[in-house]
């Protein structure tokens, strides 16, 4: 299909300049009362254990926007600075736990190839239709209970709290096995030798490695002082609960921003950016305070056609480019779900389907085959 709008017809330049004022006000919005509610919990917890409810839902609130703020820091675009960006982005990463340089590279990668589902298969690594069918009943089961939307639950608790550091400890494994070895095998080899050798696929660079250690030992260190601090009990719990509310906040925001019906979804040789962005990215119409605190990402087709564009003018962006966007899927909070069963790619038909079409369209492919293997009746004249 022939990209009838060009990228150059989008009014985007005058939104991509970054207000570090702004967002340096944006960052102590955030940041200071998500530090505030935690000094309000430890005080109304020996009060009331439900008293605590509304300020975790709080608490779970911010650090979504933290997360949003590290997302803009990721595409040096909350900052004019690409240092202050690395820095404040690592911060905010360490309040949600993850380190920011790998996430960052890897979410680069979605945007270069968003709608190519031959390079990305989105939020939970899809598979086609044709792998789907060459899988026995039981995988299958496995696979879509895996999509379940309540896997999100254990699922974000374990993104964000256990695989960066499950990550640091496989990566450091992998470095002292590969220099074993390489001892053992070449002997007469220097140690910087061997070294320069290995090639982790756990990071990709030397700063994505230090960016992981430092991360994990600003986190770690931030667990075992506030569980002194504040009984391990209380924190650890309050902690958990937090991050994995939020957590299943990120899943489902990333999931309908790609994931629902007619969503772009191209192989490799007819794919266009530009479609991506438009027709394989939403447009999430959420209420006021819900964009306040996801940074306006449900802008999110805007942000796809220039990730420059800082979270402060995404909403003026797509008010200025609104009689473009005729092709956007608009969706609503009550679209959420109903998104959840696209989690098969059709090669065939370029197209996301559920588990239940697939099925319907294998029965109904069967009964054509069978109609015609019947044998034609021959009239007697």
């Amino acid at each position: 299909m022939e990209t009838a709008i060009k990228k150059s017809d989008f009014v985007l330049n005058p939104y991509m300049k970054s207000n570090d004022l702004w967002a340096t006000y944006q960052v102590l919005n955030t940041v200071v009362p998500y530090l505030l509610l935690w000094v309000l919990a430890i005080q109304v917890f020996p009060i009331s254990g439900w008293l605590l409810i509304p300020i975790v839902i709080l608490m779970a609130l911010f650090s979504v926007r933290c997360f949003s703020l590290m997302h803009d820091c990721g595409h040096y675009s909350l900052f004019s600075s690409k240092k202050v960006n690395r820095c404040v982005g690592f911060v905010l990463g360490i309040i949600n736990a993850i380190p920011p340089y790998a996430w960052s590279r890897d979410h680069a990668y979605h945007h270069k190839t968003n709608g190519d589902w031959e390079r990305y298969r989105g939020v939970a690594d899809f598979i086609s239709t044709e792998e789907f069918s060459q899988l026995s009943s039981a995988d299958r089961q496995f696979y879509e209970l895996l999509r379940h939307p309540l896997m999100a639950i254990p699922g974000g608790f374990f993104y964000l709290a256990i695989q960066p550091r499950l990550t640091l400890v496989l990566g450091i494994y992998g470095f002292f096995s590969h220099v074993a070895t390489g001892f053992g095998r070449t002997p007469r080899l220097g140690l910087a030798e061997i070294v320069s050798t290995h090639k982790s696929k756990h990071w990709q660079s030397t700063g994505e490695f230090w960016d992981l250690l430092l991360n994990n030992i600003c986190v770690l260190s931030s667990w075992i002082i506030l569980s002194h601090v504040l009984g391990a009990g209380f924190f650890l719990s309050m902690y958990s609960i937090v991050l994995t509310i939020a957590a299943v906040i990120f899943i489902y925001l990333f999931f309908v921003q790609h994931i629902f019906e007619g969503t772009y979804a191209h192989k490799n040789a007819d794919w266009d950016y530009l479609l991506g962005a438009l027709e394989g990215s939403s447009y999430l119409k959420l209420p006021a305070i819900l964009n306040w605190f996801t940074a306006d990402i449900g802008y999110h087709n805007i942000h796809h056609l220039s990730e420059r564009i800082p979270n402060y003018h995404l909403a003026a962006c797509h008010d200025r480019n609104r009689h473009l966007l005729s092709n956007v899927k608009t969706l609503r909070l009550g679209d959420m779900l109903d998104c959840a069963k696209f989690i098969l790619w059709d090669a065939a038909t370029d197209s996301l389907i559920s588990i239940e079409s697939f099925d319907r369209s294998v029965a109904t492919a069967a009964i054509d085959v069978t109609s015609k293997l019947q044998p034609v009746p021959v009239s007697s004249k």
